[in-house]
């Protein structure tokens, strides 16, 4: 059962619902997800099955894909569809060429401040807890790559301008956020009204199974194939397979740069590992 399993979440569920029903459907509590998506979106959430989830922290890192629809004219206090509006100026009056100009000026690396309603931990403690609670939440602006932000459609309506865009972005990116300073750089404010994520990593929509169908057929990716879809591969011989079970250094072994996935010959994933001055060292040991 050690493997991982691209579930498409419905909108309504959190990630730790899906987490839940996964554990009774796996019969097992080891089960974690890379990734958080927020109830209101909808698409891709990979999830890992016993060893697997030592994988999820390495597979989080990767670039993720989104279609989703920005509304200009309205903001809310969690910047998305199911916040309160807390401000907003007519958006009627927006040429497309100021719209476009705001999107090119969220694309590329950019700073972004997460929602105060986000999952970041703030002295140890949910930013969304504390906002729930009525604290005042002051998130430091990081450093995201926005690769792509492309306008795909814009609807007009009354004061509200709709915009439905795919975004390209490196993990830790909000789009929420992207929202939220699209609309206050065009001075009229704005909110998310839907979120698909579409892609995580290699693994894509049309690959995501629903819950319904895993009810009807429970299956995992292997835990070798996803290793070996996302990682580098790097096969050794039997001796040096020992050493790798045992998540010893390797020196005067350099696998490149890492994370490598190290397979048996008999292919058997046997870790991750990563270059050295000296050779090469286990990052995280699944063999045994």
């Amino acid at each position: 059962m050690d493997g991982v399993i691209v579930v498409d979440k419905p909108e309504g569920l959190t990630s730790h619902d899906v987490v839940g029903k996964l554990r009774r459907l796996a019969r097992t509590r080891r089960v974690g997800h890379a990734g958080t998506l927020d109830p209101m979106a909808t698409g891709v959430l990979v999830l890992g099955i016993e060893r697997a989830t030592r994988l999820l922290g390495h597979l989080a890192l990767t670039e993720k894909t989104y279609e989703a629809t920005i509304r200009l004219g309205v903001s809310t206090h969690t910047d998305d569809a199911e916040g309160s509006v807390v401000g907003g100026a007519p958006a009627g009056n927006l040429t497309n060429e100021q719209i476009q100009g705001g999107i090119d000026a969220l694309t590329g690396e950019i700073l972004q401040v997460p929602s105060s309603v986000s999952a970041v931990k703030v002295a140890g403690e949910r930013a969304y807890r504390k906002v729930q609670m009525g604290e005042e939440v002051d998130l430091p602006a990081r450093q995201v790559v926005v690769s792509r932000f492309d306008l795909l459609d814009l609807r007009r309506s009354d004061d509200v301008v709709d915009l439905d865009v795919v975004v390209e972005c490196s993990s830790g990116t909000y789009i929420r956020a992207l929202a939220r300073d699209l609309g206050a750089g065009l001075g009229v404010g704005g909110h998310l009204t839907a979120l698909r994520r579409t892609r995580v990593g290699p693994y894509g929509i049309e690959q995501a199974r629903t819950l319904e169908d895993l009810e009807e057929g429970f299956a995992v990716l292997p835990i070798a194939d996803v290793a070996a879809r996302t990682f580098p591969r790097y096969d050794v011989d039997d001796s040096t397979a020992r050493l790798v079970a045992f998540g010893q250094k390797l020196p005067g072994v350099h696998v490149g740069n890492g994370p490598v996935g190290m397979f048996a010959p008999d292919g058997t994933f046997l870790a991750l590992y990563e270059d050295t001055d000296e050779g090469s060292k286990p990052v995280a040991v699944f063999a045994g």
